[in-house]
């Protein structure tokens, strides 16, 4: 079974709410990916969700442009990515998902990079540009090789398209509670209950809300409509703070933890 399938049915068996953390991979170097990964794995990440730096990323706000930004300069491409995933799986078995633009899967060829992706020990692919329409042979060849189809849902989704997405979905649904790009934000949506309603209607799947999650009280807020919350922006910042400093991995798996423990308080 699928990684991220194992965890999720681990965390309802639990009545636990799962934590899907998204970090730029590369930002500021494939090492500190790799150390951050693993502390997060022991901080109390169910998911872990890596950013393939790309030089246009539509549906990315500031903080995780600059992100982006800051890994193409570290020198990371997708063959990069994957090998850092390959070097995570020697010591960790956090479920990983690729948070990736289809340009980079299709110049890398779409067969190989999907082949490549499941021998690094990848578990799905969170393709932002590539719609359900337009994915029959990619979702062959990600069954195929034992990889999930992980689709979004915006709030702008009508219904009859939420019914067929969250149909060609595997492993979790990632609601989108905000219209636009990632980022921080102050408060937590007000239609997260009534989409996340309709999504379940139509699915059995985990649902994970995500984009503008920033702290402890909000993650427990949403964690209360969801089976899993994604955090991004927020971890992304504290990146971008401490660079390369010594204090890195420390103080971002710390600030990790405290989410971890909010979402423990979720019902």
């Amino acid at each position: 079974m699928n990684r991220i399938d194992e965890r999720f049915n681990r965390l309802k068996k639990e009545g636990k709410k799962g934590l899907i953390i998204y970090i730029g991979a590369g930002d500021p170097d494939l090492e500190s990916t790799k150390q951050l990964g693993l502390a997060f794995d022991k901080a109390g990440v169910d998911v872990l969700e890596l950013g393939v730096p790309f030089s246009d990323p539509l549906a990315d706000g500031l903080v995780n442009q600059l992100a982006a930004q800051r890994g193409l300069e570290s020198g990371t491409t997708p063959t990069k990515v994957l090998q850092t995933v390959a070097e995570i799986r020697k010591q960790s078995q956090v479920p990983i998902v690729l948070y990736i633009y289809f340009n980079l899967i299709h110049r890398h060829g779409l067969e190989k990079f999907i082949k490549d992706a499941a021998k690094a020990g990848v578990d799905g692919l969170l393709t932002l540009d590539l719609p359900p329409e337009e994915s029959e042979n990619y979702e062959t060849l990600m069954s195929k090789n034992g990889l999930n189809v992980i689709y979004l849902v915006a709030p702008t989704t009508p219904e009859d398209r939420i019914e067929l997405i969250v149909k060609r979905g595997m492993g979790f649904i990632y609601y989108v509670s905000r219209e636009g790009v990632t980022g921080m934000q102050t408060k937590v949506a007000d239609t997260i209950g009534d989409m996340t309603k309709k999504i379940r209607a139509h699915t059995n799947l985990p649902i994970a809300i995500g984009f503008g999650i920033s702290n402890a009280e909000q993650a427990r807020t949403v964690g209360t409509y969801s089976d899993a919350i994604v955090v991004g922006s927020a971890v992304v910042n504290q990146i971008a703070k401490l660079g390369k400093s010594a204090d890195l991995v420390p103080k971002v798996s710390g600030f990790v933890s405290e989410l971890a423990q909010a979402l423990k308080n979720s019902k």
